[in-house]
């Protein structure tokens, strides 16, 4: 992706992360874009109470890849950057 698509698809996966926010915060966790790499690669944080859930894995696939991937179809993977997994 060049500068131009970068900066298009981070906007938009703002958009769709604070789309998501609410169901997060409402069982006390939250989720930030770190960075969307050249190479496609969409990587956020999780806070608070999603840091020690065990529902993690499908949060991460089910909510917040689908909802990346919807926005940015460029977006080939999505990666939590500070657990050990990846949507």
């Amino acid at each position: 992706m060049d500068l131009k698509e970068l900066e298009a698809a981070e906007a938009r996966i703002r958009e769709a992360l604070a789309e998501l926010r609410p169901f997060l915060e409402a069982d006390g966790g939250d989720i930030t874009l770190d960075e969307v790499t050249p190479e496609g690669v969409a990587r956020v944080r999780l806070h608070g109470a999603c840091l020690g859930c065990a529902m993690v894995p499908m949060t991460m696939k089910a909510g917040v890849e689908e909802a990346i991937k919807r926005v940015a179809p460029l977006v080939k993977r999505v990666e939590a950057v500070n657990l050990a997994v990846e949507a």
